[in-house]
């Protein structure tokens, strides 16, 4: 068992944060002992799961109805497995957002560090839109998609 001050440091969240998911439910058999919270594995494991949904964009109403179902047994499985499934789709979505986010920066840090050398973006500008070295040209290209 675990104190929601250590809690705090193995999740690095505020304890106030610890302290709101308790309140809106998150956390349905958390023990306490003399009015003080005692984090078990389920607690720790429900904590990975809701800062994954988190992670993926999930509000909180929406966690504690994903919570809510876990406490409804197996018939709500259907239900979580889409919501799970509906979360990875839109993290696999941002993620090609970020790979094209990622490509622009290198593109321009490439952009820059050419015209520093160079003194200008005549050379640059001149190779542009679809004569840039290959590696350049991929990242480019990446970035218009």
């Amino acid at each position: 068992m675990y104190t929601i001050g250590q809690v705090s440091e193995m999740f690095d969240l505020p304890i106030s944060t610890l302290r709101y998911y308790d309140k809106e439910g998150l956390f349905p058999t958390m023990e306490r002992k003399n009015g003080i919270r005692k984090f078990g594995e389920t607690e720790l494991e429900a904590l990975r799961v809701i800062e994954c949904l988190k992670g993926s964009g999930l509000e909180i109403k929406d966690i504690k109805l994903f919570m809510q179902w876990c406490t409804e047994g197996p018939a709500t499985y259907p239900q979580r497995k889409e919501l799970f499934e509906r979360r990875r789709e839109a993290v696999l979505q941002e993620m090609e957002q970020l790979k094209k986010t990622l490509a622009m920066l290198e593109f321009k840090c490439w952009y820059y560090d050419t015209a520093i050398a160079d003194g200008s973006e005549d050379r640059i500008t001149a190779m542009m839109p679809d004569k840039l070295p290959r590696k350049a040209q991929e990242l480019y290209d990446i970035a218009h998609s």
